[in-house]
């Protein structure tokens, strides 16, 4: 089974950026539909995210325009680019592996996803 492993959270100011990353164990990578998700403690975790293996990306609509995601599958490795960060992006960023095509606006049960890595905390102040 593929694991993951985000890093590159962090604290930041209103108005900055942050790049997390997520590493996969297995070449299997370069196959699956890859995706980030959030949570805020109390709150459902809602996808942020995703891209196909073709290249192909969907975003949810709050990080429209400011978050860019990609990856490397030369180094098994996915990426979330956030940009113009705002005290509403504060959350644990998780990212999760798919064998199928999945739906940033109505995201299938967690359950139902191969593999999610433990989450990197962003907190961004005013």
């Amino acid at each position: 089974q593929v694991q993951l492993a985000e890093s590159g959270g962090g604290s930041v100011q209103a108005g900055g950026s942050l790049r997390l990353s997520c590493v996969a164990s297995e070449s299997t990578f370069a196959s699956r539909c890859m995706g980030w998700f959030r949570q805020v403690p109390g709150k459902e975790r809602e996808a942020v995210a995703n891209i196909e293996w073709d290249g192909t990306t969907r975003y949810a609509d709050p990080v429209k325009g400011r978050f860019t995601i990609s990856r490397d599958n030369s180094k098994n490795t996915l990426y979330l680019q956030m940009n113009s960060l705002k005290p509403e992006d504060t959350a644990m960023y998780y990212c999760a592996a798919a064998a199928f095509t999945w739906s940033v606006v109505e995201p299938p049960p967690a359950s139902t996803l191969d593999a999610w890595g433990q989450g990197t905390l962003v907190t961004v102040s005013d």
